[in-house]
């Protein structure tokens, strides 16, 4: 399957949103998660890529450009995960209306996301 998002965490997510702003080019549009914003940024337009902050849902995933890779059934794949040695870092969770997402760390410890959308 393809990538279908990439984002990052971090505690500083103005300071490093600013920083892609300026280095990139990328234009930045707020998402409200209720008392604080993460950040769509956009390129040409269209949203590329996310900035979140540390905290809430997001408070245990690695500070690292996190892909996100499309799977047709999730439970089936993070079954796979586990079998092939790799892990379950956080999720299932929602990531909006019919998709579902996990963070897993294949063997080598490298971080990725799987998500399914119906």
């Amino acid at each position: 399957m393809s990538i279908k998002w990439i984002d990052l965490t971090v505690d500083d997510a103005e300071g490093v949103r600013d920083f892609y702003a300026a280095v990139v080019g990328w234009k930045v549009e707020p998402v409200t998660m209720g008392d604080y914003d993460d950040y769509s940024m956009l390129a040409d337009g269209s949203a590329v890529a996310g900035i979140c902050h540390a905290r809430g849902s997001n408070a245990d995933l690695p500070p690292v450009w996190l892909p996100y890779f499309g799977v047709d059934d999730l439970d089936a794949s993070l079954e796979r995960c586990c079998t092939a040695g790799g892990k379950v870092i956080s999720g299932p969770r929602s990531a909006g209306p019919g998709m579902r997402f996990a963070v897993v760390r294949d063997p080598a410890g490298a971080a990725a996301a799987l998500i399914e959308s119906a």
